[in-house]
């Protein structure tokens, strides 16, 4: 397999675009991470924000099948009857490519170009990586005539992030990005149950007023704070235990308070998520992150926390909305990139175009 640019071989089908939204986790993240769900069960509450992985496939005429990604500035390309190699070379889109050319006929044999782009780098704590898969999936399923809802499309990106291409984590990401939306998810066993959360209008726009996500502009993909907490939480470690279980009460709970719409006490239990996850794993925090969520709180921020595994990536803060931009202000002051964001209600989407 050998690297390739787009040449041009496209033929006069309609192009196929997908989107997938990236997430903030508020509490529970980690209860998803085996072998927590298969002992006692896990809970996350998540939400989607404006920002997508975006993905188009252009048909082409020639057998060949070229994949380019803008986030990662690198293609890579293939014949559509060639072994895929999982390479570390945009393995996420080849992977997905490789699952669904099994199944009999489905993929066509013309050959396509397809194109990637995120709103925001792998490891910065949006689910990312998981939102890549996710749209790949929903655009290859659509243009090879497969019809999957929600549910199979985050299990076949679950099973192809951690089982084909032994990412570890847990499966949060895969179905917040195919459903969208504000979800409670439970984890049982090897079940996922999505309940989707029928949050007020008014109460979505007091978070989108309240709310700061700042990131850090450090990634965690290579500091094995997932592998760690699994080892920590496996020999019985008692930090880790109680900060899961602490995750799980706390998903329940700020799933409440988001319902009943009462914002500083979601601002609070933010806090309290954190000082929780912080017992998961001593790699989850860095000093810039302790150092700006302590400086956030003297500002006026009721409670901020990572999103994501930590060790990087974003953090995110529940704030009085009069003191926002004081937190801002202070934020930037120490080298973070703030931002303010929209929810999204929609999860994985997929259209055509005359392109």
């Amino acid at each position: 397999m050998g690297t390739s640019e787009f040449t041009g071989s496209s033929i006069s089908r309609p192009v196929l675009r997908a989107r997938a939204p990236l997430r903030l986790s508020f509490a529970g993240g980690g209860t998803d991470v085996a072998p927590f769900p298969q002992r006692e069960g896990g809970a996350v509450l998540s939400a989607t924000i404006a920002a997508y992985c975006f993905s188009t496939l252009r048909p082409r005429s020639d057998g060949q099948i070229t994949v380019q990604s803008l986030d990662y500035g690198t293609s890579v390309g293939f014949r559509v009857d060639e072994d895929v190699e999982l390479d570390g070379q945009l393995d996420l889109p080849k992977a997905a490519i490789a699952r669904i050319r099994e199944v009999d006929g489905a993929l066509p044999t013309e050959g396509f170009d397809l194109f990637l782009h995120t709103n925001a780098p792998p490891g910065s704590g949006l689910g990312s990586s998981s939102a890549v898969m996710v749209s790949v999936i929903g655009l290859l399923a659509q243009h090879s005539g497969l019809d999957l809802g929600p549910y199979e499309i985050a299990n076949l990106a679950y099973r192809l992030e951690r089982e084909d291409l032994g990412i570890p984590g847990g499966s949060q990401d895969q179905y917040a990005a195919a459903f969208g939306g504000f979800n409670y998810i439970e984890f049982v066993g090897d079940s996922v149950l999505v309940n989707p959360l029928r949050v007020r209008d008014a109460t979505v726009h007091e978070l989108e007023h309240n709310m700061l996500l700042a990131y850090t502009g450090q990634t965690r993909i290579s500091d094995h704070i997932i592998e760690d907490q699994v080892s920590r939480y496996e020999t019985g470690n008692a930090d880790a235990l109680a900060g899961l279980r602490s995750q799980k009460r706390l998903a329940q709970d700020m799933k409440q308070a988001l319902i009943l719409g009462d914002v500083d006490a979601l601002g609070h239990m933010l806090g309290e998520a954190w000082q929780e996850k912080r017992k998961m794993s001593q790699r989850i925090t860095t000093p810039l992150i302790d150092d700006a969520i302590d400086a956030a709180l003297q500002r006026g921020a009721l409670g901020g926390k990572v999103t994501g595994a930590g060790g990087g990536g974003h953090l995110i803060f529940i704030c009085e909305f009069e003191r926002r931009h004081l937190v801002a202000e202070q934020l930037i002051s120490m080298g973070l990139e703030v931002s303010e964001f929209t929810f999204s209600k929609e999860g994985v989407v997929t259209w055509r175009t005359k392109g």
